[in-house]
């Protein structure tokens, strides 16, 4: 768990969100969910398939408009955003199932684009950091190399490594590792943990229940779009939870 966690959230959130609906026409994915995640915080988020994790995580980015609530990001609020919010999504990363590199371009030019592009970073600059980065995600020799010469978990690294190129406040993790091979998903959870441990704030939805079970300063479970249950990670993995949720954990380590 992060060594910015004491068990305790201080100050005010990085992230606050309140009573936050959202409809897709007739149907409800979320319903009335509130999430505050302090600085430093890695927070899992768990339930079966279309209980609104992905939507939600979404809404927190602003990929998708809520239907009413609040959404404070670093004191701000963010939800009704307009035309600001690219700005603001440049302070929040997201790493998505499938990895959605640039496949013409090299590992280090995927990593440095958007700080060129958007943030207009010197060139020279930006690839240095791009190399850094890549080291950092144990990637140190595949600067050069192109997303087809990468293996999935490889690919998954060098998009974590370019949503960190743009310096975010917050990390969001879309199930990351779903779309990979069996043998490269630890590659993945090892780089997040390390980003956690070193403070890095993170969402983060998975099935990985190993990685909950080291990283998360706190998980959340929603069922239905509503947040059935959540604790710390000690709390939650103790055996001390609602049935619905024995039920879940049970499925997913059996």
């Amino acid at each position: 768990m992060s060594q910015a966690m004491t068990g305790e959230m201080r100050g005010a959130p990085l992230i606050d969100a309140t009573a936050i609906w959202k409809s897709f026409g007739p149907l409800e994915v979320l319903k009335g969910v509130d999430l505050r995640v302090a600085r430093g915080e890695c927070l899992v988020l768990l339930g079966p398939s279309g209980s609104g994790k992905s939507t939600l995580l979404r809404c927190l980015n602003l990929l998708e408009p809520i239907s009413s609530g609040s959404i404070l990001f670093d004191g701000e609020e963010i939800a009704h955003a307009g035309r600001q919010a690219p700005a603001i999504r440049r302070r929040i990363g997201m790493v998505f199932q499938n990895f959605e590199l640039f496949q013409h371009l090299s590992a280090e030019d995927n990593v440095a684009l958007a700080p060129i592009r958007v943030k207009g970073e010197a060139p020279g600059r930006a690839r240095e950091r791009a190399r850094r980065l890549l080291a950092k995600v144990h990637l140190p020799d595949k600067a050069d190399a192109y997303p087809d010469e990468l293996s999935g978990g490889q690919q998954q690294r060098v998009a974590i490594a370019r949503a960190l190129a743009m310096e975010p406040a917050l990390m969001l993790y879309d199930e990351p590792t779903s779309a990979l091979d069996p043998e490269t998903v630890g590659e993945v959870l090892q780089v997040m943990q390390e980003l956690a441990e070193e403070g890095m704030t993170s969402v983060v939805v998975t099935h990985e229940m190993g990685f909950a079970r080291r990283a998360a300063d706190r998980v959340m479970f929603l069922d239905g779009g509503q947040v059935a249950h959540q604790a710390s990670g000690a709390e939650f993995f103790s055996g001390a939870v609602p049935d619905r949720v024995a039920r879940f954990l049970g499925r997913l380590e059996s």
